[in-house]
């Protein structure tokens, strides 16, 4: 279902989170000697109403192997992971490549040219359990593979992860109304995890003891909305920097145009009052040293296609207005005022948010994060849980020095922590939590630790 025709090419720095890769063709796993119970019940597999499924029996489900075979795509997960990060390797089991039934075609991993692609991992040690995302940004299903599937297999879990439907930087060309295409998100990430909860007990014949949802950026905004609407089919998630997706400010579509405002004349002048002005919007003082990068890369095109999904007409026949334009310009994105979109408001309230967690959820977000600054985000949706009498469900960490992707610790070592370390610690917490009653600790700021430890590698929650 097409509601408008793609935007134009974009710049290719923003793989980093918002444009989806190339194409990867998917190779035939070579022939080897398996150990007893190597990919037993490999036939049994069947994604239930999936219209297309590969399965693979690999010595290797992590990147490193994956990498060589072809069931993986580094460019769908680069940049989300800190230099130095150290992954676990050598997992042997099933991999099952897939897509269900959909109408538009922007996904195209393994000249499928086909969205609603998932990738599912079957480690042959089982522990019982099962871990469901969704993409963040608009990249595809391998987007998870280094951060999240990687460390999770080596622990036993299956993992899952779908590119939500549409993906990339034509993902709002995807649906009828306003809206559609992120309503999408949410109806993919429920069929996934139906699907994985049934192949589990297809391969391993018993059903799943525990299922969990992980994500990412938008990716963490669909672990708080299945566990507000779907809490039947989870156990609980972790939510690394969820986007909050709301009816009322702030959101996404009310500090973008600011940034888009105000920063070019703070970078041109240095000027006090733009620089205020930014502040004033949810940007943390000290993340200026990122500002530059996040206007050259993300504010301009996330402004541009999220408005484009969730208010179309503001820029009348054009597709995704006009890239970093002044104030003034005609259909100017900078010039975009939220409170005066009404049709704007109700396509957001489609897939708002609602602060009503039915199940065990942790939250982790970077005090520097310039693209959904922590004002602006889960320091609003907490006080949204607390309202719907849900914080006994909720745990919020707010991490000192944490910007929204890893990669750029890299560049600021001396100012950036990942926030890596500290989500599969979390995850640690919550798995205790459900399966023991073992609480997590206290919501806190945690501070950025002492020089000598590694940081890249290692967190302590409390």
């Amino acid at each position: 279902m097409t509601r408008t025709t793609a935007a134009g090419a974009v710049l290719g720095l923003c793989a980093l989170l918002l444009t989806a890769p190339t194409s990867t063709p998917l190779l035939t796993a070579p022939a080897s000697a398996e150990a007893p119970g190597h990919c037993a019940r490999q036939a049994h597999v069947d994604v239930p109403r999936a219209e297309q499924q590969q399965v693979a029996c690999l010595d290797d489900l992590t990147t490193a192997g994956t990498t060589v075979s072809g069931h993986t795509d580094p460019a769908d997960w680069n940049g989300l992971h800190a230099p130095g990060t150290r992954n676990p390797t050598g997992v042997p089991g099933v991999q099952v490549d897939g897509y269900f039934p959909d109408t538009s075609t922007s996904n195209t991993h393994h000249g499928w040219n086909h969205d609603s692609q998932f990738v599912i991992r079957l480690p042959d040690r089982w522990n019982g359990k099962v871990v469901v995302s969704g993409a963040p940004g608009t990249r595809t299903q391998y987007a998870g593979d280094f951060v999240f599937s990687d460390w999770l297999v080596a622990r036993g879990y299956a993992y899952a992860m779908t590119d939500k439907g549409n993906n990339g930087a034509s993902f709002h060309a995807d649906g009828e109304e306003p809206g559609d295409a992120v309503a999408e998100w949410n109806r993919r990430v429920t069929q996934l995890t139906r699907a994985t909860r049934a192949v589990v007990e297809q391969k391993y014949g018993r059903a799943a003891r525990r299922t969990y949802a992980m994500g990412i950026s938008n990716g963490g905004y669909l672990v708080r909305w299945q566990l507000e609407n779907r809490p039947g089919l989870y156990d609980g998630g972790v939510d690394w920097e969820g986007t909050l997706y709301r009816g009322a400010p702030p959101n996404l579509l009310t500090y973008l145009p600011d940034a888009l405002t105000h920063y070019p004349e703070y970078a041109a002048t240095g000027d006090r009052a733009a620089f205020d002005a930014m502040v004033d919007a949810g940007f943390h003082p000290r993340s200026e040293f990122t500002w530059d990068f996040h206007y050259s890369y993300y504010w301009d095109l996330t402004q541009r296609l999220y408005r484009e999904e969730f208010d179309p007409s503001y820029d009348g026949d054009l597709v995704a207005g006009v890239p970093f334009c002044r104030n003034g310009t005609p259909a100017c994105d900078a010039d975009y005022e939220y409170a005066e979109r009404p049709g704007a408001r109700r396509a957001m309230a489609k897939v708002a948010l609602t602060g009503d967690v039915r199940r065990p959820m942790l939250t982790l977000h970077g005090t520097l994060d310039a693209l959904l600054p922590i004002r602006t985000d889960s320091d609003v949706y907490r006080p949204m849980i607390q309202g719907r009498g849900r914080a006994d469900l909720h745990r919020y960490y707010r991490i000192r020095g944490g910007t929204h992707v890893d990669s750029l610790h890299g560049v600021h070592g001396d100012r950036v922590r990942p926030l890596l370390p500290c989500a599969r610690r979390a995850f640690v917490r919550l798995d205790a939590w459900v399966e023991d009653g073992r609480r997590p600790p206290a919501n806190a700021t945690l501070d950025r630790p002492a020089a000598e430890v590694d940081a890249v590698n290692r967190c302590r929650l409390g």
